[in-house]
């Protein structure tokens, strides 16, 4: 693979992984756009096995749930990230209405348009077990025990009638309502009393009669969420108090499906932590802790990758405790603790050898305020970047400072905008990036939140301004900046008031003109003229061989975006020399994955729309032979 491609790549991974705040758009697909795997190709719509939703459950944890999220109403951590809304197939309303071999054919297909990818790498016996499952996710054990108890006493027949995986495939929930109120063929009408809940919970019940039962059920410890089946995971079984086997029901099929072990089991044990209270009020009633579990892939460059989570409650002393989890050797545990809409993390915890239980640090939590004044930006450091015509990039990295004992609560109007940081004049802001050595960032509905912190904040400022012989900069500060760099490309010089040359410094194998002023007060700023050509590209590429810092603060992440901006932006006609090999991708998903990172990269401003639309339309080629 040619290394631009390389870079393209790494910079659209890179854009993913970092916490944007980016507000995404909807794109929809060209109207000419056919979604792969025709329906010829997708085999009977029954299943040829009865389902089996415990393996369902595995497969939609690590398939289903990133989007639609764990009870399926849609608020996964992926889909809110995708410029269009996720079905919510958790909803009653809708779940009743679904034929089974409707979701069997999208399952198969995908749903493009609303950027769901064909799942090829599922047989048909494994797509018809998570279709089967993600059909419960609308009921309960309730719902189910009562629709079998009214089956039992107004159909005796029902339980064999409605067995056949042929036509409950081709029935909604709202179909068999029907059939119960006013029969169908042979099936006379057996629910014609039945309210709508008792209608709804008999449907439920029918539907649960095609599944196939577990060896027995098994006991709630806590609620999990797994993200990626394991094979091999052992599963405690309960066994009445006269030794006998457990006795089996559709509903215990459900219950099996989305519980784990209570009883301890060889490789398991006991993972506990803690919350410091630092606020000095009582925590909040009923919080919930988030048992975030990650462990290394196979490329351990890749970083760890999250593939569980569990929730429980936190005490009212502030301890929480989750029982019977797998703890092999490294794996590593995070704990999140939502307090009052911010979401506070914990240290990591790794496992070691032996280990038959975990404490993970505990996670500080502190009193807010939203006086961001507070703050303190020790140092802002200016790269301009002239590789496109017509126009100059400003990458502003900010270092900030939380060093009270407060956690700072920040809300953003718009994507563009921090209240504490300004753009220059005349330029057009694009947008933040968070630098890679940052402290952690907080999430909140309308904004972020920065806890104290003895490690500084990082925010690069994206922006572009119109190129000229002279570029004006008047970047203003909203907060006291105590220490200002700029750095140019050689052969490019600054000149302003307050400015000292600091001479040409080769930084990272680039050699920079770089620049240092005194620092600003609020509302002050900072005033320069910027001229002069390049004489040598902004950013050596052989810079990707060295992780370590490229201007202070940024690391490699920023060199990587801007590199892979550069270097595809500079000569949109060297975009159709990128390779079209297939199997540059793995697989369909991958390619949507590249598809939505690109359209992410344009709407940032960061891809012209002539190179935007032509790799746009080699990913959809691609895409529609790999289908």
């Amino acid at each position: 693979m040619k290394l631009r491609h390389i870079l393209l790549v790494l910079t659209i991974a890179v854009l993913l992984a970092a916490c944007n705040f980016t507000l995404a758009e909807d794109v929809t697909p060209p109207p000419d756009y056919v979604p792969p795997t025709p329906a010829p190709t997708m085999g009977p719509l029954f299943p040829p096995n009865t389902p089996n939703i415990m393996n369902g459950a595995a497969i939609y944890f690590e398939k289903c749930e990133p989007c639609h999220g764990s009870t399926g109403l849609g608020d996964g951590p992926k889909g809110k990230e995708l410029p269009v809304s996720v079905s919510p197939i958790g909803l009653a309303v809708l779940a009743q209405e679904a034929l089974p071999s409707a979701w069997f054919m999208t399952v198969t297909q995908g749903n493009l348009e609303r950027f769901m990818p064909p799942f090829a790498s599922l047989n048909d016996q494994e797509r018809w077990d998570v279709v089967s499952y993600a059909l419960t996710l609308h009921t309960n054990l309730d719902q189910i025990a009562q629709g079998r108890s009214l089956v039992e006493t107004a159909c005796v027949d029902c339980a064999k009638t409605f067995s056949d995986p042929k036509m409950m495939s081709a029935l909604s929930e709202n179909d068999l309502i029907q059939i119960m109120k006013k029969g169908k063929g042979d099936i006379s009408a057996f629910g014609k009393n039945f309210t709508d809940e008792e209608a709804a919970a008999v449907a439920a019940y029918l539907r649960s009669l095609t599944y196939a039962a577990p060896h027995a059920a098994v006991a709630v410890a806590a609620s999990e969420t797994p993200v990626s089946a394991e094979a091999g995971t052992p599963s405690a079984e309960t066994t009445p108090v006269d030794g006998t086997q457990a006795a089996v029901t559709p509903e215990a099929s459900v219950q099996a499906a989305v519980t784990v072990g209570a009883a301890p089991v060889a490789g398991f044990g006991k993972v506990s932590g803690s919350l410091d209270n630092q606020t000095g009020k009582p925590l909040p009633s009923e919080m919930k802790v988030t048992l975030r579990v990650m462990e290394h892939g196979k490329d351990l460059n890749a970083g760890p990758q999250e593939i569980k989570t569990f929730e429980g409650s936190i005490n009212p002393d502030g301890t929480y405790v989750f029982e019977n989890i797998e703890i092999p050797e490294n794996r590593i545990f995070i704990a999140d603790a939502d307090v009052n809409g911010s979401v506070y993390s914990s240290e990591f915890a790794v496992v070691k050898a032996g280990d038959v239980a975990v404490v993970i640090p505990p996670i500080a939590i502190f009193e807010g305020t939203t006086d961001y004044s507070t703050l303190q930006i020790t140092s802002m450091q200016i790269y301009f970047d002239f590789a496109i015509e017509g126009s100059a990039q400003i990458f502003s990295v900010y270092t900030i400072a939380n060093i009270t004992d407060k956690t700072v609560t920040v809300k953003m109007t718009d994507a563009k905008n921090i209240p504490f940081i300004a753009f220059a004049e005349g330029s057009e802001a694009l947008g933040f990036e968070t630098t890679q050595d940052t402290a952690t960032f907080v999430q909140t509905a309308d904004g972020f939140a920065m806890p104290p912190s003895t490690t500084p904040y990082g925010l690069i400022a994206f922006a572009s301004i119109p190129k000229t012989d002279k570029i004006e900069i008047s970047q203003g500060a909203l907060l006291p900046i105590d220490l200002i760099n700029i750095f140019l490309p050689e052969g490019m010089e600054a000149k302003g008031s307050s400015l000292k040359d600091e001479g040409i410094q080769l930084q990272n194998g680039t050699n920079f003109h770089v620049y240092s002023s005194v620092g600003l007060k609020k509302d002050e700023s900072i005033k320069f003229t910027v001229t002069g050509k390049p004489s040598s590209v902004a950013v050596n590429p052989n810079i990707l061989q060295n992780k370590t810092l490229l201007i202070g603060v940024g690391a490699l992440g920023l060199v990587l975006i801007l590199v892979g901006v550069w270097l595809f932006m500079r000569s949109p006609k060297k975009v159709e020399e990128v390779d079209q090999e297939e199997n540059e991708f793995e697989d369909p998903e991958s390619l949507m994955d590249a598809i939505i990172a690109l359209d992410d990269l344009h709407r940032a401003g960061k891809l012209s729309d002539e190179a935007y639309q032509k790799r746009r339309d080699e990913l959809k080629s691609v895409l529609k032979r790999k289908g």
